[in-house]
């Protein structure tokens, strides 16, 4: 004679085990977020039954990005380990539930060291030019850990190797170096999918401009103060949704030298007013909006970039000896941040000798050029601004001069030009 039980054939009529120790000591400090990604990935895993990061945010609500965080809050908690399957991405995996109560009472679990996947990171071209960009944009070597969290942004914000490197150059010349600032950055853009540099620089010029029209209202109210949210969205409301100029709103504001209290309220009703009475206004359609600019630098330095290509492509061909040195310093480059993040005891001489050879090697490749007549820069980008480098911004985060004198006709010049 046998027993058996019926089987539920319907998954949600089923229970899901969960651990008093997670409810405990993980789930109170944790985002409310992490712990439904959480809960739903257990269920399945009690099932059998495998789905994505993609399903898991859909089922939830979430933004995949979000799930991605999850995990690697949770793998940070030492209560998950992700199973890389070794394909080229950085996000395909599998994730195992570790029992809690081993971790806590029994032997722990040994957490997943990141150096196996970091140095799959690192094999990646565009990851190792991100790392020789911002070590020489800094001028020095990060340590193993600052490297360790560098190359976690990739992840957790699914962030491209080159907006990090932006990212370092843009926190730079804020004359901001730390690290954390340049987190907060980069977790700011991801948390609003900017993750690409064009989207970013079209964010931060879209910033940089209303900053500007903002102080420029205040101060033709005289006003020695920062702008209210409430101010904020009413000044701005001007040139998004009315569609007035400059020159239109200055007008507005100089009717207010009558009133004994000068407010944004009261130059809101006059622009109302006069956008109802249909008077004739020049609005901003007449000038370059900040994303023609941005638009017309990103073109210039892409041509003065393939100019840049040319010109080293000219110098290979005529002493080939250059790149074979170029090519060496990029391995050197490559294998000394292996060196930081290694376990080597002597790390910093192997690192200093490096560092010797890398020198020995362009001074060889000055004597070069300049052997061939070639000046030091000529397989530089040669920009046309090169107070801003292009970019319309100075280092103090403030706009080039060149920036105010961008006309449409430089625009469609550079557009026709071969």
């Amino acid at each position: 004679m046998g027993f058996y039980r019926e089987k539920i054939q319907d998954y949600f009529l089923l229970d899901t085990a969960v651990e008093n120790l997670f409810i405990n000591e993980y789930m109170k400090s944790a985002p409310e977020n992490y712990v439904k990604v959480y809960l739903f990935a257990l269920m399945y895993a009690d099932l059998g039954v495998s789905l994505t990061n993609g399903d898991i945010a859909k089922a939830l609500g979430l933004e995949p990005e979000d799930v991605l965080k999850a995990w690697s809050y949770w793998e940070k908690q030492n209560i998950i380990r992700k199973h890389m399957k070794g394909s080229e991405s950085g996000f395909d995996y599998d994730v195992e539930f570790l029992v809690l109560k081993e971790q806590l009472y029994g032997q722990p679990a040994a957490p997943q060291t990141n150096i196996q996947t970091i140095g799959r990171l690192m094999e990646d071209p565009p990851i190792k030019q991100m790392i020789t960009d911002i070590e020489q944009n800094f001028g020095r070597v990060f340590s193993s850990s600052e490297m360790h969290k560098i190359l976690s942004w990739i992840e957790e914000y699914q962030m491209l190797p080159e907006t990090i490197t932006y990212a370092f150059a843009y926190a730079k010349k804020q004359r901001k170096t730390s690290l954390k600032y340049i987190a907060a950055l980069v977790q700011d853009w991801g948390s609003r999918g900017l993750r690409d540099v064009a989207s970013v620089e079209e964010d931060l010029a879209k910033k940089d401009r209303r900053h500007t029209m903002r102080r420029r209202v205040f101060q033709a109210l005289g006003f020695n103060r920062n702008a209210t949210e409430e101010e904020k969205r009413i000044i701005d409301s001007w040139f998004d949704e009315m569609g007035m100029s400059m020159e239109t709103v200055l007008d507005a504001c100089s009717r207010t030298s009558g009133i004994s209290s000068p407010n944004i309220n009261y130059v809101n009703k006059v622009l109302q007013s006069w956008k109802q009475e249909g008077k004739t206004v020049k609005t901003s359609s007449d000038k370059l909006t900040a994303r023609e600019i941005m638009e017309y630098y990103d073109l210039l330095r892409k041509k003065e970039e393939e100019e840049a290509e040319h010109r080293r492509q000219e110098v290979y061909d005529r002493v080939p000896k250059i790149r074979e040195i170029e090519d060496q310093i990029t391995a050197l480059n490559s294998e000394l941040s292996r060196i930081i993040i290694s376990d080597t005891i002597d790390k910093k001489k192997a690192g200093e000798k490096i560092r010797q050879e890398m020198d020995n090697l362009n001074m060889e490749k000055a004597f070069l050029l300049t052997e061939n007549e070639y000046e030091l820069d000529y397989m530089d980008i040669q920009y046309t601004c090169p107070q801003c480098k292009d970019t319309g911004m100075l280092e103090t985060g403030e706009k080039c001069q060149c920036y105010e004198k961008v006309t449409r006709d430089q625009i469609n010049s550079l557009l026709t030009r071969g």
